[in-house]
């Protein structure tokens, strides 16, 4: 199956459907959301300024959309690998979450997300290898520091990344 193609659901059925229709047409589909956890410390990516929606906007550690058929915890370590080259032993599956927001151009994102937390014991010790056509760059932040960082510019983060952090922050780090 083409990677542009992802499971949405069209009509109250879930089809292969290419990736930039279900954005414009605003589809519910599914995603999955990866956060890198060290101590207090999450792990953000900005966005690379090629991406078609949201480029340049800082999103939590990975976010993607499986293949079709794809088992969701696959998909986290599979994207881990191809945006920053890194390979988390462990991924712990903490909540489904649903979501709509404008992303700009007239896309919408309108997903039903499986997110999963990876712990890092030595952030400094994690080597990566970025893709950049994915990821323009990476940082750790406390998750105080993120919180007040979203409240004081929002227009840097990505939709998404403000909706975890306003409305499931508790359920997503705990």
């Amino acid at each position: 199956m083409n990677m542009n193609f992802i499971p949405a659901w069209d009509r109250g059925v879930l089809k292969p459907l290419e990736k930039l229709e279900v954005h414009k047409r605003g589809l519910r589909h599914k995603a999955v959301s990866v956060f890198l956890i060290s101590h207090n410390d999450v792990l953000l990516q900005k966005r690379a300024s090629m991406k078609y929606h949201t480029p340049g906007l800082w999103a939590n550690t990975c976010c993607t959309h499986p293949l079709w058929s794809e088992d969701p915890k696959e998909c986290a370590h599979r994207r881990l690998k191809e945006e920053l080259g890194i390979e988390v032993p462990e991924l712990v599956y903490k909540n489904k979450i649903d979501y709509k927001a404008d992303v700009g151009n007239g896309l919408i994102e309108n997903e039903t997300v499986d997110v999963f937390i990876g712990s890092v014991k030595e952030k400094d010790k994690l080597e990566m290898l970025l893709n950049h056509n994915e990821v323009a760059k990476v940082k750790w932040i406390s998750f105080e520091k993120l919180k007040e960082d979203i409240s004081l510019s929002p227009s840097k983060f990505t939709p998404w990344l403000k909706i975890y952090v306003q409305d499931h922050f508790d359920q997503i780090i705990n």
